[in-house]
């Protein structure tokens, strides 16, 4: 886009090998003046992709704990701009959601906006499920947002970037209505290899859902959806027959059923993936225990 036409915003793109997903995203997000791509040393062409499509390739190298990729760009880097919006390269932002950026960043009574994702799943979109509204504060200015510290070091399985982890802001928030494309899982392959390491992250931050600092979300029943989310979170961590609640809570209470065939797939898989949640807490316990007896 012609600079003089570009709009006064900085956008934030997290990348580790990921050139395919990033060759579609770029485009979708080429109206913003400021592209900056943090990378990890990609080997697969990810940071040729970027610096090909004119967006400035950053290069950063995690220490195994806090912060990650995200926060570590929101403290460090020089922003262009006052506006900072933060996609993953498997998002899209659809013209619809480009008007209305163009229009919320001209506020002045608002400091940050959520935008809601839609989720592409088994060549179709998921409008139910829990999964959506998904919404996530993905819009901000850039020195009143940082993501929650959740300590999870290096042995989480999550890698160098946030991934369940929210932003606090320091501020006002509204919310954007045109849905931003999320392309997570183009097969159960990838759901499944996902969401084994999320498992493993859920496992291991499990006790800090239950406790409250400033550097974390506030779980509460009377919240935002995030805030909710994360009430429910907390309330059902020591529930049993968490796989079963899962998918009826998916499948019947959210209406996954209109969403036909994917829904109930989709569904079950949660309950699977609840389960494997289930599993690992227990691994730690037992390791932890033998551990403590040796």
């Amino acid at each position: 886009m012609n600079e003089s036409t570009a709009l006064s915003l900085s956008v934030l793109i997290p990348v580790k090998n990921d050139a395919d997903n990033l060759r579609e995203c770029l485009p979708t997000v080429a109206f913003a003046a400021e592209i900056v791509v943090v990378d990890s040393a990609s080997t697969d062409g990810t940071a040729q992709c970027a610096q090909a499509a004119g967006a400035r390739v950053v290069q950063f190298e995690w220490n195994g704990n806090f912060p990650r990729k995200k926060n570590w760009a929101l403290e460090n880097m020089e922003w262009r701009h006052e506006w900072v919006l933060i996609v993953d390269a498997d998002e899209r932002i659809t013209p619809e959601l480009e008007r209305e950026i163009r229009s919320a960043i001209q506020r002045k009574d608002v400091d940050g906006f959520y935008l809601n994702r839609r989720f592409w799943f088994l060549g179709g979109w998921i409008n139910h499920c829990g999964y959506f509204p998904s919404w996530n504060l993905r819009l901000f200015k850039h020195r009143k947002g940082r993501y929650e510290k959740m300590e999870a070091g290096g042995g989480a399985g999550s890698g160098d970037n946030e991934v369940h982890e929210h932003v606090l802001l320091k501020g006002r928030a509204e919310y954007l209505a045109a849905p931003m494309e999320h392309y997570a899982f183009p097969d159960i392959a990838t759901f499944v290899e996902k969401h084994i390491r999320y498992a493993t992250w859920e496992a291991v931050v499990r006790g800090q859902f239950t406790s409250i600092g400033a550097e974390r979300m506030r779980g509460s029943p009377f919240g935002n959806a995030l805030q909710r989310r994360r009430w429910l979170k907390r309330v059902t961590l020591r529930m049993p027959f968490r796989p079963t609640l899962r998918f009826l809570y998916g499948y019947v209470v959210k209406q996954g059923y209109r969403d036909g065939y994917r829904g109930w797939v989709l569904c079950r898989l949660l309950a699977w993936y609840e389960s494997l949640i289930v599993a690992k807490i227990w691994e730690r316990r037992r390791e932890r225990g033998m551990s403590a007896a040796t």
